[in-house]
């Protein structure tokens, strides 16, 4: 019986033998797949980055935008004085014409069917006002001047007294200028009345619509304040011609420090005006009221 347990053990330690052999090769195996496992993982994990400062990983910011200066101001070239004449009308561009600048300077007819009515709405909004002072020119009656003109026939009495009516006719009138008025300006005795009818401090404008005009000289001699027209900007009804003559009008300011022009109501003229105001102030030129350049 032993012999046969001895004959049937051998087996069983052969077999435990082949297990063992088996389980020592298989070590190697398991340790290549776990060095290529472990490989594999490495290679899909990023590798770690350096540390650095924050000073390094914020970049630093833009520099600050130099703050711009303002453009300076157009040196002074000189004043212009503007007067728009014949207001007094309907159909007349006012709307339009009081965009031109807040300095302009209207002169109001005392005879028109509107005059009273535009008199007050423009001295509403702050402009200067003139009595456009009807007055005889060398062609009467075959030009007239209308209604309630001052006339070289008249005595010095009625001068004065139509004076004072035409002035009253334009409420918030400041000056006064002459509508037409060459022979008028001409006469030494006509003038002398009328400047003399005006209400204190009241100023008159020479339209100077004749070379013979001794209105501002007149004026000077009797302590009234006063200037002269230096361009009419609209005796030739064109935008071109307009626009000539304002040039010529800036240079006048340019050359003399300030220079009065007077057009009229006419939609060229105040439409030229609305589109060449605001190049002349860029240039440097400046509009003024009248009483502030009359001596």
């Amino acid at each position: 019986m032993a012999g046969r347990e001895g004959q049937r053990s051998t087996p069983a330690r052969r077999v435990s033998s082949f297990r063992n052999v088996a389980l020592l090769m298989l070590i190697p195996v398991l340790g290549l797949i776990l060095l290529f496992a472990y490989s594999f993982v490495r290679t899909q994990i990023p590798a770690p980055k350096p540390k650095t400062s924050e000073a390094r990983i914020i970049p630093a910011p833009p520099p600050a935008p130099r703050a711009s200066r303002p453009a300076p101001p157009p040196s002074h070239r000189g004043d212009i004085v503007l007067i728009l004449d014949d207001v007094g009308f309907d159909h007349q561009p006012l709307v339009d014409a009081m965009r031109i600048d807040p300095n302009l300077n209207f002169a109001v007819l005392p005879n028109g069917s509107r005059s009273a009515d535009f008199a007050r709405e423009l001295d509403g909004r702050g402009f200067e006002l003139l009595c456009h002072l009807p007055m005889e020119p060398v062609d009467y009656p075959r030009t007239s001047p209308g209604p309630h003109a001052i006339l070289t026939s008249m005595s010095d009495d009625e001068i004065a007294k139509t004076t004072r009516e035409n002035v009253a006719a334009v409420p918030h009138a400041r000056g006064v200028n002459n509508h037409m008025g060459s022979r008028a300006t001409a006469d030494s005795r006509v003038m002398t009345s009328v400047l003399g009818a005006l209400p204190k401090g009241m100023y008159f404008i020479d339209s100077r619509t004749t070379g013979d005009s001794i209105a501002a000289r007149t004026a000077h001699a009797m302590n009234v304040r006063t200037a002269s027209r230096s361009v009419f900007l609209d005796d030739v009804q064109t935008e071109p011609a307009i626009r000539r003559q304002l040039a010529a009008l800036s240079a006048a300011a340019a050359e003399h420090g300030v220079a009065v022009g007077i057009g009229h109501m006419y939609p060229q003229t105040v439409r030229v005006l609305r589109e060449e105001a605001p190049e002349l102030r860029t240039r440097g030129f400046r509009f003024v009221r009248a009483s502030t350049v009359v001596n």
